[in-house]
C-alpha cells in the first residue's frame, strides 16, 4: 500500500497547497482553526500539507459550495470518516469469516472418509 502512505505524506507549504486547492492561505488557516482539517508541522512549527489533505479541502470546497455552514462541513467530515472506519472494519470481519470457513472446510476435509472407504455403513443387527 505505498501509494496510500504516499497520498498522507506531507510536503506542501502553504501557500502551494492553497494554491492547488484554489483557495487562498488564510482559508486553510481557518479551516485548521475550526478543525477541519489538522497539517503536519515541522520542526519550525511549519504547516506541510499532504495529497490527503488537498482531497479533504476540496471536498470542504465542495461541501461549502452547496450551501453548508462550517460547522455542518466539519460534522460531515466527520460522519464520512467514521463511515470510512466503519468500511474498513467490515471488510476485515468479513476476510476473517471467510479464512474461518476455508479453514474449517479444510479441517473436516481432513477428518471426513469417503463412502467408498468405510468398512460398515450402518452396522446390522443380526439376530
Amino acid at each position: 500500500m505505498p501509494a496510500e502512505r504516499d497520498r498522507h505524506r506531507a510536503v506542501f507549504v502553504i501557500s502551494i497547497a492553497a494554491e492547488l486547492a484554489g483557495m487562498h492561505p488564510q482559508t486553510l488557516r481557518i479551516y485548521e482553526r475550526r478543525g477541519l482539517i489538522d497539517p503536519a508541522r515541522t520542526v519550525g512549527n511549519s504547516r506541510r500539507y499532504s495529497e490527503h489533505d488537498l482531497d479533504r479541502l476540496r471536498r470542504i470546497q465542495e461541501l461549502t459550495s452547496e450551501g453548508l455552514n462550517l460547522a455542518g462541513v466539519k460534522r460531515v467530515l466527520e460522519l464520512e470518516d467514521e463511515l470510512a472506519r466503519l468500511r474498513d472494519d467490515l471488510d476485515r470481519a468479513v476476510k476473517d469469516a471467510q479464512t474461518a470457513v476455508e479453514r474449517t472446510h479444510r479441517r473436516y476435509r481432513r477428518e471426513l472418509v469417503p463412502l467408498s472407504q468405510v468398512m460398515e455403513v450402518f452396522p446390522t443387527d443380526r439376530r
